[in-house]
């Protein structure tokens, strides 16, 4: 074989991921939030781009540009003349836009920390009693559990280690009830002792039987206390009252996190209207004065002013589209869900990304973009678009089941056995084939594992 060098021309097709195609991809799958905070960053980078107020442009009696020139002006022109009429920013009812701000924006939390430090400045204690408390407190995590001893404080302190622990014991008074614990046996002695309960067989497990608690060995604790097994089975449900985390109801000094549908399903009639809840995001234009300076301006500042318009203009038609595809999207959702629009969660069916892409004819990977991070608000509550994609089992009349419809199965009939003779995953697996869902028991066992619901050994009641 000859080897040499040489030019050769080839012709070869390939597909190239501009930073507007990668812009569009991005803008597509944030939700409305996300793409108010994107819009504002925007707005602070590119000059050109403003928020539409009372059509400024029409209002200043702006002159068509000339036909003759610029042909690449007019086509932007033309582009902000279809997104300033062509852009149908979704309907949020007169009631929604007058409801009050408190159901949104939760009031700030009080964090932990605060609330105890709070405490302990209206308690009586001198300078190094107070400092020994301060520390004590910043060593609390979120739980309400003490990370560091006595004697580690006490040397950080300089301070005697019965003082630290008389400070401790003071904090341990505090609310929440348990805060300052150092394990979960002083947390939930803590919140006993506070509450005044003298049951000898609830201090005893205390002391010593939370991990056969766990596990559900409640005979094996009966054995070695010399009781009956209904007496540990009272004295569990006693400590089943108390708080294992007594840190956990306090914030962080954050706002609570509410959810904003991007989109809203509602029934009128007969038929289903889809509104995308977009009117949060600010309506862009382009200023007026951009508009004229790229006519008037020299070659240099003309190519500038393209330059962003171009960005501005790509940026609008991108969440233009990202609108209309969320549109498509959620009503070939709505047709092959109608049953579930029309009489409830139990019949919603399994749905696959594909078989949307596949009626709409785009790619599956769009789909999955639109429906990121996204809920949509129905007749039947406020749920996640993702909620609408859901595996299937095959029934006995060879239909596909949903996997919710089988967890919510499951769940219905733990919750209707009977507490002394607990169902195992073999006699949920045979119930629900009597129901006309064939699944297996590994595949029950789960779904209830994904349910939260523990095994039947520790459902057991004595």
């Amino acid at each position: 074989m000859r080897m040499d060098y040489g030019l050769r021309q080839e012709l070869s097709q390939k597909l190239v991921m501009t930073p507007q195609l990668r812009q569009a991809i991005a803008i597509l799958q944030l939700s409305s939030l996300e793409l108010v905070e994107m819009v504002e960053a925007e707005l602070l980078e590119n000059p050109v781009l403003e928020v539409e107020d009372n059509r400024l442009g029409e209002a200043e009696g702006e002159a068509p540009a000339d036909s003759g020139s610029l042909d690449l002006a007019n086509d932007y022109l033309e582009w902000v003349k279809y997104l300033d009429e062509g852009i149908d920013t979704g309907f949020v009812p007169a009631a929604e836009e007058e409801k009050s701000s408190a159901e949104f924006y939760g009031a700030t939390m009080v964090p932990l920390h605060e609330h105890l430090e709070f405490q302990l400045h209206l308690a009586a204690l001198n300078a190094s009693a107070r400092r020994a408390g301060e520390y004590l407190i910043g060593c609390i995590d979120d739980n309400g559990y003490l990370r560091v001893s006595v004697e580690e404080a006490a040397a950080a302190l300089a301070m005697p280690a019965a003082l630290v622990e008389e400070v401790l014991t003071l904090i341990q008074t505090f609310d929440p009830p348990g805060v300052g614990a150092r394990d979960l046996r002083e947390c939930l002695s803590i919140q006993a002792r506070q509450r005044g309960i003298a049951d000898p067989i609830v201090w005893a497990v205390i002391d010593g039987y939370l991990p056969d608690i766990a596990a559900g060995r409640l005979r094996c604790i009966a054995n070695k206390l010399g009781c009956t097994t209904q007496d540990v089975q009272r004295a569990v449900d006693i400590i089943r009252t108390l708080d294992p985390k007594p840190g956990r109801g306090f914030g962080q000094g954050k706002q609570s996190a509410y959810i904003l549908p991007d989109v809203t399903i509602e029934r009128v009639g007969g038929r289903y209207v889809i509104l995308v809840n977009d009117s949060i995001v600010p309506r862009l234009t382009i200023n007026p004065y951009y508009r004229r300076l790229m006519r008037e301006a020299d070659s240099d500042a003309r190519r500038f002013v393209e330059g962003r318009i171009n960005a501005a203009l790509w940026l609008m038609r991108s969440i233009e589209q990202r609108r209309q595809t969320l549109y498509n999207v959620v009503e070939a959702i709505v047709d092959l869900q109608r049953d579930f629009f029309d009489h409830g969660p139990k019949f919603l069916r399994p749905l696959t990304m594909k078989k949307v892409a596949e009626r709409l004819g785009i790619h599956e990977s769009t789909v999955s973009r639109a429906t990121a991070n996204k809920y949509a608000a129905t007749p039947h509550g406020l749920l996640a678009l993702r909620a609408f994609f859901s595996a299937g089992v095959q029934g006995a009349g060879g239909e596909d089941v949903a996997a919710c419809q089988v967890k919510r199965e499951i769940r219905e009939l733990v919750a209707r056995e009977d507490p002394a003779h607990p169902l195992s995953d073999q006699a949920l697996t045979e119930l629900l084939s009597r129901r006309g869902i064939a699944v297996s028991r590994r595949t029950v066992a789960k779904y209830r594992e994904e349910l939260g619901i523990p095994s039947s050994c520790k459902r057991k009641r004595y």
